[in-house]
């Protein structure tokens, strides 16, 4: 759970529930009576956007690719977006997921689509010495915006271990990219996926393996691959969809971006301006001040998200970014990917540097039914597409912030994941026992003359080097 440590060591919480973070989009689509999308209003909690829509495509057996959406969700909170479905009507009311149908349109719906999101944030455990600081944080943030960051959600890879899968890309090592993709599983989770992975982890290059967990079907188109062509590792990466593989390389350019901006304020800003933020990837820096001419720069300013072939007009963005690639190791022409350049890209654009809250609104402080003895605020804003709300919440709760450490966030698991682990021994030893009374299976017998150590995935999965892999969350 997200933590901001505030005056005095108090520790300041969000989405402690639910309905403490909400998010509506704002949107937009030419309806047409005939049109092949079915557009839904799709309402959905503690999912994040991917979960949520092969959920869908899963349940009603759709192709990959089938639904289309304007960009992705946060999957701590309650959010609503709009999703189109090509070709099928379906419908979804379950307690976390709910589908309501809006009409038809000619086209699959993209980010053109939306206008804007609005954001609605409860911050809880707040003490009444947080609140004079937060008002100089507010004027702070009207004045002169927040820098536009990508924050921890991009960065989830990293946040469950599997590092910059775009690395791997990168270097054309693509059994490591598999690897971290599907068969390193997260010390954060319990779920199927998870032991899915921990199977492919203990028996990689055993294709013909069968999984005993729900869940495989997911890397179906992967595995058939592999049996097929099994050191054909580019052509199985390729089986994973489309736009999870974008959203792999998205994330490293979005770091490189983080990276570049972070500099770029170095280079324009005195220190004494500037504090920092640590987040999913290192270290984010915001500034509290800046000269009349620097933040008319500023205000206007984009920043590029590269590609092999960007320029830099300005010579500051070009230092800046100089000194990111340097870092990374790389050139721009790296980021050509070998025979898959139209398969896997990274596109240039650009990306505003900074956001500005609109009708930003800090509500009035009332008792926190959550956390006995301390108050609690909403804090309203609307942003346009793409920035990130929860940048608002810690520059508006700049002062000493922090987010939990891994290990934090393991201990405080710990007790539920306990009885968890309990629980799922506990049916692994009647299921142990049954198998015993059935005598020896097919899959057994393959695992116990398996001709690859579990070892070999530790030697074949190399973690990306460099800062953005020391990670704390």
């Amino acid at each position: 759970m997200p933590r901001v440590h505030a005056a005095k060591g108090a520790v300041v919480r969000i989405k402690q529930k639910p309905e403490d973070f909400s998010v509506k989009e704002s949107y937009r689509f030419d309806e047409a009576a005939n049109g092949r999308h079915r557009v839904y209003l799709m309402d959905k909690q503690k999912l994040s956007t991917f979960d949520a829509v092969n959920r869908l495509i899963t349940k009603f057996g759709l192709k990959p690719g089938s639904i289309s959406y304007c960009g992705l969700k946060d999957k701590q909170g309650r959010t609503e977006q709009i999703i189109a479905v090509d070709g099928a009507d379906v419908d979804m009311q379950e307690p976390d997921l709910r589908l309501k149908f809006l009409g038809r349109t000619d086209k699959a719906l993209s980010a053109r689509n939306i206008t804007s999101n609005r954001f609605s944030v409860t911050v809880r455990a707040l003490s009444h010495d947080s609140l004079a600081p937060l008002n100089l944080a507010t004027a702070e943030v009207n004045r002169l915006g927040v820098v536009n960051y990508f924050d921890s959600q991009r960065f989830g890879a990293l946040k469950h271990g599997q590092g910059f899968i775009a690395k791997d890309i990168i270097r054309g090592d693509f059994e490591a990219a598999l690897h971290n993709y599907f068969a390193r599983p997260s010390e954060l989770d319990r779920t199927e996926d998870a032991k899915v992975k921990g199977f492919w982890r203990d028996n990689w290059g055993q294709w013909d393996a069968r999984v005993p967990f729900e869940g495989a079907k997911k890397y179906h188109r992967i595995l058939r691959s592999l049996r097929d062509h099994p050191n054909d590792w580019m052509r199985a990466f390729l089986q994973i969809d489309s736009d999870y593989r974008a959203m792999i390389l998205f994330e490293y350019q979005s770091f490189l971006w983080n990276e570049g901006v972070r500099r770029y304020l170095q280079l324009l800003l005195p220190r004494e301006h500037m504090f920092p933020m640590r987040y999913q990837a290192g270290t984010l820096l915001h500034f509290r001040d800046a000269s009349p001419e620097v933040l008319n720069t500023l205000r206007d300013a984009t920043f590029p998200l590269v590609g092999p072939d960007s320029t830099f007009s300005d010579p500051k963005v070009a230092e800046a970014m100089a000194w990111v690639l340097g870092r990374e190791k790389l050139k721009l022409s790296d980021l050509r990917i070998k025979n898959a350049e139209r398969l896997l890209y990274f596109k240039e654009e650009q990306r505003p540097l900074l956001m500005h809250p609109h009708k930003l609104v800090v509500g009035r402080t009332q008792n926190d039914d959550v956390n006995r003895g301390d108050i609690k605020v909403n804090v309203a804003f609307t942003l346009p597409p793409g920035a990130y709300a929860t940048l608002v919440i810690k520059r508006l709760f700049h002062f000493e912030y922090t987010e939990d450490t891994k290990e934090e966030v393991r201990a405080s698991q710990r007790p539920r994941l306990v009885a968890t682990e309990r629980a799922e021994a506990h049916v692994e030893a009647a299921q142990a026992a049954a198998r015993e009374a059935e005598g020896p299976s097919r899959h057994r017998t393959l695992a116990s003359h398996s001709t690859r150590a579990p070892a070999r995935a530790t030697s074949r999965d190399p973690r990306p080097g460099g800062r953005g892999e020391r990670v704390s969350v």
